[in-house]
């Protein structure tokens, strides 16, 4: 079983939150190198679906995010992790819908 951090747990309470207020399939948290959070859900547009994890971690660029500590994908498959290359070192947390954690990994960009 993973061992959570207090700002970890966080991220996963917030991804949970951002899927369940759109009843999304999934939810995403990132925080960055100073400890901003920023959260998002799958949303689908006319021209398809634009993932949480994308969502977040754009949140967090634009609002001038230089890297990425953590990332939690919350939701039944699993995330695109390509969209975090160029951030850092990032732990990656892949969380079933309840907040179980499935998969805790680090990806390098």
């Amino acid at each position: 079983m993973t061992e959570l951090s207090v700002e970890d747990a966080k991220l996963v309470t917030l991804a949970r939150g951002s899927r369940a207020r759109i009843s999304a399939a999934a939810g995403a948290a990132v925080r960055d190198e100073v400890g901003r959070s920023y959260t998002a859900a799958d949303v689908t547009l006319a021209t398809g679906l634009v993932p949480a994890l994308t969502l977040a971690v754009a949140s967090a660029v634009a609002a001038g995010a230089k890297s990425l500590e953590a990332a939690v994908y919350l939701g039944d498959g699993e995330p695109d992790d390509a969209v975090l290359c160029g951030l850092g070192n990032v732990r990656l947390l892949t969380c079933a819908v309840d907040g179980t954690v499935r998969s805790d990994r680090h990806v390098n960009g």
